[in-house]
């Protein structure tokens, strides 16, 4: 293989007409740059330069690897640019993962301002529930994953993995239209005892902690429906179809909710990442989500 620094050289002799010269522009001795053409030559068994007593004299050969290996210096700047640019973070693929209800309210105006001040980064969002995206952190298919966890349903992280948070979101309970209790500053989960309710589905950790907020109430909560889009659920509730409990992010604009009364309990957002992960791009995608928390949350 040939030393780029020789294929370097003779474009440098070939541009100067002399070593001496090509020494002066490379911050080389005329000895260096001359061994460096002699080297070039053992390694392609080509004769590069007729040497006279006082100049040099390129014969074809030279000139014809000089014109090949010129694009090819230019490949390797170019790419020796893009490899700058890498490790600055400046170019390179953040593969994100959330969950649907941040995906709604935080994640946009994250990449928003990621995009922005890395317009020459690329990002890849995926989608899921907390117990699909964390194996894919392990797996080095995400860079980084939204996911959540219910005080009452503690979630531990493996210790290859790093998480931060974002957003501690109190519980809010969606009342229909017509629902007494809509007119205090809040409601007791005592006095929703014989309330239909709308919930997650069975398994998720949002209906495990109904249920165990409702058994530190003193009743089991009468599930009529299970929806896990939010949305979904509000349009229930709104149709006087029963009563809800759902994170405060998952709160739409127009919708009415009522925070617990003394009840204290909430739901929290976190920003996961294996901690081994070198990408560059972690850094400044993960100060992007931090600040589209903090915004959300004021």
């Amino acid at each position: 293989m040939l030393n780029p620094v020789h294929v370097r050289t003779l474009s440098e002799v070939l541009a100067a007409g002399s070593l001496s010269e090509a020494a002066q522009r490379l911050g080389y001795t005329a000895s260096a740059v001359s061994q460096q053409i002699s080297a070039l030559e053992r390694a392609t068994g080509l004769v590069l330069f007729e040497r006279g007593a006082r100049a040099i004299h390129p014969t074809r050969a030279a000139v014809v690897l000089g014109e090949r290996c010129g694009q090819v210096l230019d490949q390797l700047s170019a790419l020796e640019r893009e490899v700058r640019a890498l490790a600055a973070g400046e170019q390179g693929l953040v593969r994100v993962g959330t969950f649907p209800t941040a995906g709604k309210t935080l994640v946009p105006w994250a990449l928003a301002r990621f995009v922005q001040q890395q317009p020459h980064a690329e990002v890849s969002l995926e989608e899921g529930e907390p117990d699909e995206l964390l194996p894919q952190l392990l797996s080095d298919t995400l860079d980084i994953a939204l996911v959540y966890t219910y005080e009452l349903v503690p979630r531990t992280f493996p210790g290859q993995l790093t998480a931060d948070e974002l957003v501690r979101e109190p519980l809010r309970v969606l009342l229909p239209p017509a629902h007494p209790a809509r007119e205090a500053g809040s409601v007791r989960l005592a006095d929703l005892a014989d309330a239909t309710w709308i919930s997650s589905r069975e398994e998720t950790a949002g209906a495990r902690s109904l249920a165990l907020l409702c058994a530190n109430a003193g009743f089991a909560p009468r599930i009529a429906f299970r929806s896990n889009d939010y949305g979904a659920v509000a349009e229930l509730v709104a149709a006087g179809l029963g009563v809800a409990l759902v994170p405060e992010l998952a709160v739409e604009n127009g919708t009415f909710a009522l925070p617990l009364a003394g009840e204290g309990t909430a739901r929290h957002v976190l920003a996961v990442h294996r901690t081994a992960n070198p990408n560059p791009l972690l850094p400044p995608v993960r100060e992007a989500l931090t600040r589209a928390a903090s915004a959300a949350t004021r």
